[in-house]
Order: C-alpha cells, then sequence, then structure tokens
C-alpha cells in the first residue's frame, strides 16, 4: 500500500521561508515522478512543481525563483523549499507519486501566508 505522508506546514509571514517534506512508503520511490500540488477552498487543485526521477525539475511561473523541489532517493523523500512567501500561496499542499503503477496523494499541510 503507497502512502504519502506530507510535513512542514504552518504559518508564516509574508516574505518568510517554509520547507515542507513529503516521505513515501510502498513505493519504488527511485522510479516515481514526484509533483507538489496546491488547493485553496472553492478552487481546483493548482499544480505546483515536479522533479523526474533523473532530477529534471519543472515550476509553475507563479513560483519560479522563489520555490525550489528536490529529492533524496536514499530517504524516500521529495521536498519543497518555498521562499518569499506570499499570501497568494497560502493553500493546503498536496505531494503526488506517479508511477507505470498509478498515481497517489497525500493528505496534505497546511501552509498560510499571513501578518
Amino acid at each position: 500500500q503507497v502512502q504519502l505522508v506530507e510535513s512542514g506546514g504552518g504559518l508564516v509571514q509574508p516574505g518568510g521561508s517554509l520547507k515542507l517534506s513529503c516521505t513515501a512508503s510502498g513505493i519504488i520511490f527511485h522510479v516515481a515522478t514526484m509533483e507538489w500540488w496546491r488547493q485553496t477552498p472553492g478552487r481546483e487543485r493548482e499544480w505546483v512543481a515536479v522533479v523526474t526521477t533523473g532530477g529534471g525539475t519543472t515550476y509553475t511561473d507563479s513560483v519560479k525563483g522563489r520555490f525550489t523541489i528536490s529529492r533524496d532517493n536514499t530517504k524516500n523523500a521529495a521536498y519543497l523549499n518555498m521562499g518569499n512567501l506570499k499570501p497568494e500561496d497560502t493553500a493546503v499542499y498536496y505531494c503526488r507519486s506517479t508511477t507505470i503503477r498509478g498515481e497517489n496523494w497525500g493528505q496534505g499541510t497546511q501552509v498560510t501566508v499571513s501578518s
């Protein structure tokens, strides 16, 4: 059974930083594409960033230059370093894994950017 567990969310002031973690179990992690998504109430879930099995990364335009996605295959973990946070980054952040067997989601972690 695949399980993804996000952590690291919280309340931060505008301009601050947070690091989210996503720890995976039940999958062969190094063959999984890992992504971060986010969702605010009343809106569709929004794709944020991806790190491929080869370590390539891509970001949605609104976070380019501020967020960094990474992975550590020795720890079965993916990360999202978020800097220069803005109130519009407030959302529940989810990680997603994708392999040839399908996709799985974590339960999400709340990030609130507010003064």
